[in-house]
């Protein structure tokens, strides 16, 4: 039986999917059977998340959430396919491109579509001018911390896999360390914990502002690939060859 398993770094992300009955943690299933664990943010965490997947019965994995714009190019809200996962250290991972061109087709009419290269980062890489530094030397367009970890864990098993990203801060958007300190390590971004780093660093206050404006437009998109796209309807038959390409 073919089952899709997706990793979503947080409880607000993996919303987007619709509703989901709670499973044995960290798992939940959707209502068209695809399994999903909300992992907590991390590569470490998504590992665990994908293991957990296929422990339950995943024949592919699909790493989804939101991720940060390198490439000057894309706007907040643009949904990106990425062919290609690497790290700064040269690891790469193909994504399906079957799968990921039908999904992209599925979509293409809906919302800014685009693909290319997605870095995973062991850290959150806040500021405009670390940005620029990471398109330049590594020509990804958008960066991310549990994708390649997904597709590692997919790989090892054999698994087709693709990710779903889409752009909430852009390039030219400094990424306010208070919502990254509220949020790590845990699949959810507690309010208390947000508000307590704001305390600590004030000067993010129109960061975070500006990141609530995109990130409205980046939940738009993702309710737009869940309804429109629906990623697992996508899935299968996987081409022989495909999860290589």
């Amino acid at each position: 039986m073919n089952v899709v398993g997706i990793v979503s770094a947080l409880a607000a992300e993996a919303r987007h999917l619709g509703p989901a009955a709670q499973r044995r943690e960290p798992l939940a299933s959707l209502a068209d059977g695809t399994l999903l664990a909300v992992s907590g943010i991390g590569g470490s965490a998504a590992a665990r998340g994908a293991r957990a997947l296929i422990d339950a019965g995943a024949t592919a994995l699909i790493s989804w959430g939101m991720a940060g714009g390198l490439d000057p190019a894309l706007a907040a809200g643009t949904i990106f396919l990425p062919s290609e996962v690497i790290s700064r250290e040269g690891t790469a991972r193909m994504t399906a491109r079957y799968w990921r061109e039908r999904l992209g087709a599925a979509l293409a009419a809906h919302r800014p579509l685009a693909g290319g290269k997605l870095l995973t980062s062991p850290r959150a890489i806040e500021s405009i001018a670390a940005k620029a530094a990471a398109f330049r030397d590594t020509g990804a367009a958008a960066v991310d911390m549990e994708s390649l970890a997904v597709a590692e864990v997919a790989g090892s098993h054999e698994l087709p896999f693709i990710a779903v990203r889409v752009i909430v801060d852009t390039a030219a958007d400094t990424l306010p360390r208070a919502v990254t300190a509220a949020a790590r390590g845990s699949g959810h971004l507690p309010l208390g914990g947000l508000l307590a780093s704001l305390a600590r660093s004030p000067g993010d206050l129109a960061a975070l502002i500006r990141l609530v404006q995109r990130y409205r437009a980046a939940r738009r998109s993702l309710l737009a690939v869940a309804r429109a796209g629906a990623p697992a309807r996508h899935a299968f038959p996987i081409v022989p060859d495909a999860a290589d390409s």
